[in-house]
């Protein structure tokens, strides 16, 4: 008897349980069918003129989506988790710079005052270094928590969270109108500091949750939703003078993307909002993306391929986690494109670290600072792989806790064996690399004056001699107050070494590009010749020519010659710019000494006579150091045609 009772008592737990093991397998069914997201078929499902997803890519992105919010990792009652990560060795090092961190008084809210001045004076030293310690602190405090669970990090948090929802503003000053219009409450916008402000809250409340009292995990909820997704989702209906960076090709909106992405999927509760900013986030990487060439080059320069790209990659990154795999932005939707991209840095090397510090570039590759896109690009499109992992983001830590596999070091550094030449055509941009002992080498880029951060420059060029710049692009203005504008000299073509007609300059927009006429490359020499007359508006220009030659036998001579033929007697000029120590021997030679390398200029004309007239850049703050100098190579008379011929040649 007591065995047919329980028979009858499985039975009915059988029957009573086959439903939900029915839905069960029905779910599973369903989710291995899930199909991943084809991005190419869903950018061109967008509207044309916004960049909120279409019906149509909402209703591909539910497919693919869950329906719960992001996990950003787990939240600190899941200690296996977080106890194997604090026995990490860059889990111990993170909680000890955490309390290295603790005793910090806040210094946030930072003050109106402080903004305003900050604002009217274009002074970022008064505010963006109380900003940078906020972040780097709290975002210490926070891990630092979820490593230990003893509390010790609790009551900073909740000081720097509490002071944080009091500021007015998220944006950084110089990202205010003049009239502080975000300030004052007139308008909300994203910016490279709002996002981050709203990105690490959220993290904040998603992972250390009831560990913080229940009003600030509300106040943090309402003021993302605020701050970030509200005025993002509005800025993506129809343009406004909020976010103008969504459909921009600069790192400014992969940064503030991924900011925003972040901080929405994990705080809102909202399904439709987190489809929605998914989608538009997107939409947006497609105009991201456009920034750079097929070939890869990112003409921002070194730098911002770190920033914009890492942010990049992150987004990626969390996106591919979030919808387990179904929506891959690491190949998007030209997996070519973007293996190119994440090999730029190899690619646009000169020697020795050196590079061309283009537009708002860097002349050096950073050992400091994240290499995170640096990692992320050895992985998925076989970069160079990094000796070292540094991180500057708690976003990007939590990543590499979470994919420990993506973040393996190399034992051994690599040194690549550059090719003799790079041709970046898409953009237009040469580097022809000498191959002696102690190389002589040079980097011209033709280009547009439109392009990101873009100085008026089409037809500047950097020279390397060793591993010392000697001559060419003097870089970028430190970003202070009038830092961009045109006509500041070091942005203006006036502070490059390009020639002036009649005293014009270059003008500024996409038009005024330089167009690569002929390339010639070959074991001995390479030869290019650029057509920089489209950069000029000058009516009586009818040709302006500028060749460049790298003669690679014995020490190497480089040479610069411009052709110009007008249809009137113009004066024109050149320069040799140099951020070096020099000597203007007389009006056919100068001499450049750097720390560590000796380069001959000798100057040739036809035409006409030369007269130089040399000038310190009038910049007090320059990214490259300085002082930096312009020597003029001035044509003595008017005439319709001409050429300046600059040789150099190591000594």
């Amino acid at each position: 008897m007591a065995l047919k009772q329980k028979l009858k008592y499985l039975l009915i737990i059988a029957l009573v349980a086959l439903p939900f093991l029915i839905g069960s397998c029905v779910q599973n069914k369903v989710a291995k069918q899930k199909s991943n997201l084809d991005i190419s078929a869903f950018l061109a499902a967008a509207s044309p003129d916004t960049i909120y997803p279409s019906a149509a890519q909402i209703d591909m992105l539910k497919k693919v989506m869950p329906e719960e919010r992001f996990q950003p990792a787990p939240n600190i009652s899941n200690r296996k988790y977080w106890n194997a990560i604090a026995k990490s060795t860059s889990g111990q090092e993170y909680l000890a710079k955490a309390n290295s961190l603790l005793d910090r008084a806040p210094e946030v809210p930072i003050s109106d005052s402080i903004y305003r001045r900050a604002n009217k004076e274009g002074n970022r030293g008064i505010y963006k270094p109380r900003y940078y310690r906020t972040m780097d602190r709290l975002e210490h405090y926070v891990l630092g928590e979820c490593l230990e669970n003893k509390g010790r990090f609790l009551p900073q948090i909740e000081t720097y969270v509490d002071s944080i929802i009091a500021m007015k503003s998220w944006v950084h000053p110089n990202h205010d109108d003049g009239n502080n219009g975000i300030l004052e409450g007139r308008r909300v916008s994203i910016d490279l500091g709002a996002r981050k402000f709203g990105s690490v809250l959220a993290i904040a409340s998603s992972l250390l949750d009831d560990k913080l009292p229940e009003d600030l995990h509300a106040e943090i909820a309402s003021e993302i939703q605020r701050r970030i997704t509200d005025t993002y989702l509005t800025s993506t209906k129809h343009a406004d003078e909020n976010n103008t960076w969504i459909d921009g090709t600069s790192n400014w909106n992969s940064v503030c993307t991924s900011g925003t992405v972040l901080a929405t999927i994990t705080n809102s509760n909202d399904y439709d909002k987190r489809l929605a900013t998914i989608g538009s986030a997107i939409n947006s990487m497609s105009h991201y993306l456009t920034g750079f060439g097929d070939d890869g080059y990112c003409s921002e320069g070194l730098g911002y391929w770190g920033y914009g790209f890492s942010h990049y990659l992150y987004l990626a990154q969390i996106v591919l986690d979030y919808s387990d795999g179904h929506i891959d932005m690491f190949k998007f939707d030209n997996p070519e494109k973007l293996k190119n991209v994440g090999n730029f840095p190899e690619n646009f090397v000169i020697q020795d670290g050196r590079c061309a510090p283009f537009a708002d570039g860097v002349s050096k590759t950073s050992s400091s600072g994240s290499n995170f896109a640096n990692m992320l690009s050895a992985y998925h499109y076989d970069a160079i792989l990094p000796t070292e992992i540094r991180m500057e983001e708690a976003a990007e830590q939590l990543i590499a806790w979470n994919h420990p596999a993506l973040f393996e070091v190399s034992s051994q550094a690599t040194v690549p064996e550059l090719p003799s030449h790079t041709y970046f055509e898409d953009f237009g941009m040469v580097i022809s690399r000498g191959k002696q002992q102690n190389p002589f080498s040079i980097a011209l880029k033709a280009g547009h004056n439109d392009e990101n951060h873009n100085h008026s420059d089409v037809g500047t060029y950097t020279l390397v001699l060793g591993g010392d710049v000697m001559s060419g692009d003097i870089g970028a203005p430190s970003y202070t107050a009038g830092a961009f504008s045109p006509k500041n000299p070091a942005r203006s073509s006036w502070g490059h070494p390009i020639p002036r007609l009649n005293e014009t300059l270059q003008s500024n927009g996409k038009a005024f590009k330089g167009v690569f006429l002929d390339t010639d490359f070959t074991a001995n020499t390479d030869k290019v010749v650029v057509d920089i007359k489209p950069a000029y508006e000058f009516p009586a220009l009818e040709i302006l020519e500028r060749t460049m030659s790298n003669d690679k036998s014995g020490s190497g001579t480089i040479t610069i010659e411009d052709y110009f033929v007008a249809s009137e007697p113009i004066t024109f000029e050149t320069a040799i710019m140099t951020l070096n120590s020099y000597e203007v021997v007389d009006n056919q030679t100068v001499i450049l000494t750097s720390k560590h390398q000796k380069v001959k200029a000798e100057i040739k004309s036809e035409g006409f006579k030369v007269t130089i007239k040399d000038e310190q850049v009038p910049v007090k703050h320059l990214r490259e150091g300085g002082p930096a100098f312009r020597i003029g190579i001035k044509a003595n008379k008017a005439v319709n045609t001409g050429k300046i011929i600059i040789v150099y040649t190591p000594l």
